[in-house]
């Protein structure tokens, strides 16, 4: 039996997560504006970007990433293969949480058990569901075990995060979402509804600690709003902001613009089980009436780069030279023609503000322009999430979307996208279905980067989802905070710094 091992001391961890550590001074509030409040304040309910950019700063998860993407500790300071199904975490033994308790390898198994608990409904379960148990050895170790060989467990514990047994088990689903127990870096102080959620710092905290005595995320679903409020002094650092706004706060002078490429995949997605988008002639018609380079040079600024395949270049499954069909809405004409009347069914493009409404437009007028008769339809985003999450019956005929797993690993967009098992899917295709469990079940990465070939092949040649772009993620921040966006989009707190008076 071969024995992977991968030892990191808690030491390093701490200097590699600190390559940004903050000052030891700012000021008394840092206040970010992001498109609207959290979804969720507990970590295993919820994971839009409104809420993990909240949570995950309340949280600690049992290992972590870096600001260059690498796999680092947190609650676990190493870890080994006991096989290829079982793998063994050494907990720290001075985490505690912010009632006080300590934090133990006990927590660990009930956070994993939770989240992996069917009747839980966590719509996080298909990142974790191949976790079949986990077992406290001693107060500081834990062993997890696989169905199989899992190859993106240590990809995916990175957004495991760690909830405190005995409060959990004491208060309802409701009251621990209003007033969360963590031990990250900063704790649940407030939460006005519709307004802000406010953070305070973790003095006691084990790790690097935030240079801002407190937090405010606040919810402004407007971005030329979240931009005006940032040059006025309002507020620090402002979030989904596009390529027209940053080049408005670049011309002033007053603020400045951080982004970076991240592992985010906009796309269109279409359910194939849904008319007119079950016959594939009308799906590649879209996929030759969408104009990428298009979308992306005149739309949003040339910060995002185009993509003909479900991932990013940012993701462990990018395969170069993945051609899907190319722009040609003549051709899609002539295929629609082809279709006759049935082509001519209304369907919906459902949306909801926190996408980039310029794009969605574009859309729906590329598919005007061949033909088809798509509709859009504004919802707000917790029931965009639903709909979009409750399988085929419930998901839309059509929607603009961005996905990132979190993890850099093309296993978290393909399977709960593709996958017939998940949620989030409408394609019933067995072949695929077979591909996609044997890429998160096989150790060899020469073997898994096949079989995402095969993966991304297969959804070209059906279009079963149309990739659209690789996403930036654009930020304003005053001049004071020294802020490095990173590929996987965490806003921790403790490693942002100011430099400003």
């Amino acid at each position: 039996m071969r024995l992977n091992k991968l030892l990191i001391a808690a030491l390093t961890a701490a200097t590699t997560l600190s390559l940004a550590a903050p000052m030891a001074w700012a000021k008394d509030m840092l206040v970010i504006d992001f498109v609207g409040e959290p979804n969720s304040l507990d970590p295993h309910v919820q994971w839009n970007p409104d809420s993990f950019n909240v949570y995950r700063n309340i949280f600690d998860n049992l290992i972590t990433r870096d600001d260059e993407g690498k796999i680092a500790p947190q609650i676990a300071t190493e870890w080994k293969y006991l096989s290829d199904t079982k793998v063994e975490f050494k907990i720290r033994d001075d985490v505690k949480f912010h009632d006080g308790k300590p934090l133990t390898a006990e927590d660990v198994v009930f956070s994993v058990k939770r989240i992996t608990d069917p009747a839980f409904a966590s719509p996080q379960l298909g990142q974790f569901n191949q976790i079949t148990d986990a077992e406290a050895v001693d107060p500081t170790t834990v062993v997890l075990t696989t169905a199989g060989p899992y190859p993106v467990l240590l990809a995916q514990l990175t957004k495991l995060s760690i909830v405190p047994k005995h409060i959990v088990e004491a208060v309802s689903k409701d009251e621990f979402n209003l007033k969360p127990v963590g031990s990250g870096p900063y704790k649940f102080e407030t939460w006005n509804r519709g307004v802000e959620v406010i953070l305070a710092r973790n003095d006691e905290y084990w790790g690097p600690k935030g240079a801002f005595p407190k937090a405010s995320f606040r919810a402004v679903p407007d971005a030329a709003t979240r931009v005006a409020n940032l040059q006025s002094g309002i507020s620090d650092l402002v979030t989904n902001i596009d390529s027209d706004l940053a080049s408005q706060i670049d011309a002033s002078g007053n603020g400045k613009v951080v982004s970076a490429r991240t592992e985010r995949v906009a796309y269109f997605a279409m359910n194939v089980q849904k008319a007119p988008l079950d016959d594939p002639r009308v799906r590649l018609a879209i996929a030759h009436a969408i104009d990428k380079e298009g979308i992306v040079e005149g739309i949003l600024g040339g910060y995002e780069a185009p993509v003909d395949e479900l991932a990013s270049p940012a993701h462990f499954g990018w395969i170069d030279g993945i051609e899907a069909a190319q722009y040609d809405p003549e051709k899609a004409k002539e295929i629609l023609a082809e279709v006759g009347d049935a082509a001519k069914t209304e369907f919906s493009i459902l949306t909801a503000p926190v996408y980039d409404q310029r794009v969605v437009q574009a859309i729906q007028q590329m598919l005007a322009d061949v033909g088809l008769n798509a509709k859009i339809e504004m919802t707000d985003m917790g029931n965009w999430m639903q709909r979009m999450q409750s399988g085929p019956e419930s998901i839309p005929q059509t929607s603009f979307s961005r996905w990132s797993c979190g993890c850099q690993d093309a296993d978290g967009i393909l399977y709960p996208l593709l996958h017939s098992s998940s949620g989030w899917a409408n394609v019933k295709d067995q072949k695929l279905d077979e591909v996609l469990d044997a890429a998160r079940s096989t150790i060899d990465s020469g073997n898994r980067l096949e079989l995402y070939k095969m993966v991304h092949e297969l959804v070209v040649k059906e279009n079963y989802i149309i990739p659209l772009y690789q996403a930036s993620v654009i930020y304003g921040a005053v001049d004071g905070v020294e802020f490095t966006p990173t590929p996987n989009e965490n806003i921790f707190l403790n490693r942002i710094g100011w430099s400003g008076n």
